[in-house]
């Protein structure tokens, strides 16, 4: 980058900060906008790559006593300042822009020295004091970030309800120590800030991304927070009614009333005996699911027979095959 450049951008209005912005309080703002448009966490979008170069070109200068010094100096000449080519007639010049840096010489020839910190070694922003980075995005200054660690766990359905600590063992064989939350989903991952590898220039060390992995449970299923359990119930209770006892994901069992005359697949709902976690407490569904019995002995059968002569002789597929004539 030109010294132009540095009359044409203002680094501290990039990152958001004021002149007399503190190093502690500019690289706390500079990881936190880093994170933000660092083009890993934005895949394709060329907006946030160029706002990510910005800020980092803004913070390794700022972050750099000497060249903030210089560059305060150079803002303080006036953003209307420019180069000037001989004989164009324009204002100011290479004598008016530089003379501050001209120790007294005065004199054309001796600007190759303030040209040179500008473009040492031929790169302008390359390297030497204008142009130092310290590792980043493909160079654009500012420390690189660690990488994350992924890990897997596969827990039972009772452990992802209920949460617990458990141990994982790293990729150098180390045990580690995780906190599975209460409620924790399939698929879910746990993000352990700070626990990945390192960054190789002084940068924030990576994560440990946790994949949890729920093994179903032979009773219950998961709907968000809900757990749902399929109730079987008799023929004779769905008719006339009857109290039932259903079980719940902690052992014990609560018991529900089910209407005379309830159909096959009707769901009752039990408050609050559902899955707990941050996020707040679901509920139990009960879908009940009318059981025909298998094997009726004469008495039975001849029971049903007179039931059959007795009841409404109503079709129970007639509205489903009206609407399928349309």
């Amino acid at each position: 980058m030109a010294s132009q450049d540095w009359f044409d951008k203002d680094f501290y209005k990039t990152l958001g900060v004021s002149k007399d912005v503190s190093d502690a309080e500019l690289k706390k703002t500079y990881r936190k906008l880093a994170r933000k448009y660092h083009p890993d966490a934005n895949p394709g979008d060329t907006a946030a790559e160029t706002k990510f170069k910005e800020i980092s070109e803004a913070y390794s200068v700022l972050s750099d006593p000497e060249q903030r010094r210089e560059y305060d100096e150079i803002r303080a000449m006036g953003s209307g300042a420019r180069f000037t080519a001989p004989g164009s007639g324009g204002a100011g010049g290479f004598e008016d822009v530089f003379s501050r840096f001209g120790q007294g010489r005065g004199q054309t020839a001796d600007f190759d020295d303030i040209f040179s910190m500008f473009t040492q070694g031929g790169s302008t922003f390359g390297s030497g004091r204008f142009g130092q980075t310290s590792g980043g995005y493909r160079g654009f200054g500012g420390p690189q970030r660690g990488a994350d660690v992924t890990a897997r766990t596969t827990i039972d359905f009772v452990t992802a309800a209920q949460g617990e600590t458990i141990t994982l063992q790293s990729e150098d064989g180390k045990p580690f120590k995780v906190k599975i939350p209460a409620g924790v989903a399939d698929g879910q991952k746990i993000r352990l800030r700070g626990r990945g590898r390192p960054s190789p220039d002084g940068g924030e060390p990576g994560d440990i991304v946790v994949q949890v992995k729920v093994r179903k449970h032979p009773v219950f299923s998961r709907e968000g927070l809900n757990l749902r359990v399929t109730v079987p119930v008799t023929f004779t209770e769905a008719a006339l009614g009857a109290t039932i006892e259903v079980p719940t994901l902690g052992g014990d069992v609560v018991k529900l009333r089910v209407a005379a005359g309830t159909p096959s697949g009707r769901v009752l709902r039990v408050k609050g005996r559902g899955i707990t976690s941050a996020k707040g407490t679901g509920d139990l569904l009960a879908e009940l699911q009318v059981v025909v019995p298998s094997h009726l002995d004469g008495a039975a059968r001849e029971s049903l027979e007179r039931f059959h002569e007795l009841e409404p002789k109503e079709n129970p597929r007639a509205d489903l095959m009206a609407k399928a004539r349309g």
